[in-house]
Order: C-alpha cells, then structure tokens, then sequence
C-alpha cells in the first residue's frame, strides 16, 4: 500500500538575538514535515507492521531529507539534526515508530549530511496542533553539548485521528552564547574515560 501524503511543509527560524545579546553568528534551525495517512489507523490491533514500512518509510525518508537539504543549501552545513512523529489519536505510538525507527527512513538523512551519531528522536500521540517536539544532536559528537537543541512547532489542522505527522529537523549552528561547557570535560572532572561521551560506569554500579 502505497503512503499517501496529505501535505507538507518547510520551516525555517533564525535566532538573531538571545538572552538580550546579538548572537555572533546566528543560529538556524530547519524543520521539514509530511502528513500521511495512517496505514494502520482503522484497522484493530496489527501485528506485522513491515508492510507499510516498506513501502512508506523510504518514500518519507527520501522526501523530507530533499527538503532539508534544499532548504540548507547542502548536507556538510548540517550540524544537529534529529527526526519526529506524532501519530493522530486513533493510531498507536507504534505506528509513529515504525515509520521513524527504520534505517529506510533514517539512513537517507544520515547519509546526505555525512552523519556518525543516531538521529535524536520523539514520538508522541495527539490531537490537529500537538507540539511537535524534535530533539536534535551534533550529527558527529554525542558530547557536543551547545548542539542540543529542541525544535517546537505545530500543525493547526494535523495530524487528524487517522493521519501521522513526520519530521525531520537540522540546524546550522548551536545555542547562541552556550557557556555550560561539554560531556568530555565533566567526564575529565569526574576521572571517568573521556572515550565514554555517555558516562556509563561498570554494571556493578549501573543500579
């Protein structure tokens, strides 16, 4: 079944000014979004959901990583970049999920931007105007703190029960004046390896 897309959209925001003082350099964050149909909406509990992703994930993941990088002009200016879903009331999380957790979806956006981290990721469940919430990263360094960043934004008439919103977001830049440092030298401060940007200690400790 093919994936039918209601609409899509471009934003785009520059943050010019933060915290009352002019940025050095402005930061830039790029949103692109589909809304489809949900495959799945209607029709009871389905337990094999590889149809439909097959057949949809990679058609949203080519779509909406074109937008971006059209918008931004290339893939090497990308420097965070993160992904979404928010699936209408009558789907499941799951339905979200399986149209963004997918290397079919996710590997056309990582490979136009020359990514080495995971695309960051939210998905969520709402009514037409629920916040769109899309976590984004370094696309090459888990530990660069100035680039973690949150784009919010909304769709007045989406997604409707049976639709789901898919996003994905980039930004040229991170937090204008960002001063609370990175992971690596709170791992330094700590004694811990600097190799480890999540600082996970031994399983004995893990509790």
């Amino acid at each position: 079944m093919a994936i039918q897309i209601r609409k899509t959209g471009l934003q785009i925001e520059t943050t010019l000014i933060e915290g009352g003082k002019a940025a050095a350099v402005p930061l830039k964050l790029f949103t692109a979004f589909a809304v489809v149909k949900n495959p799945w909406a209607g029709r009871g509990f389905v337990d094999d959901l590889k149809p439909e992703i097959h057949a949809g994930a990679p058609v949203l993941g080519e779509l909406l990583t074109k937008m971006i990088i059209d918008a931004v002009g290339s893939g090497d200016a990308v420097e965070g970049y993160g992904k979404s879903a928010v699936v209408g009331l009558d789907g499941e999380i799951e339905h979200g999920s399986a149209l963004i957790h997918t290397l079919r979806f996710g590997n056309f956006y990582r490979q136009a931007v020359g990514a080495k981290s995971y695309l960051a990721f939210c998905n969520t469940r709402g009514p037409a105007n629920a916040p769109i919430m899309i976590p984004l990263m370094d696309k090459n360094d888990e530990g660069r703190r100035s680039h973690y960043l949150t784009i919010q934004t909304s769709i007045p008439d989406a997604p409707a029960a049976d639709e789901i919103v898919v996003a994905l977001g980039a930004s040229i830049g991170g937090r204008p004046h960002h001063r609370i440092g990175d992971r690596y030298q709170d791992l330094k401060d700590l004694g811990q390896d600097v190799a480890n940007p999540a600082g996970v200690l031994g399983s004995a400790l893990r509790c």
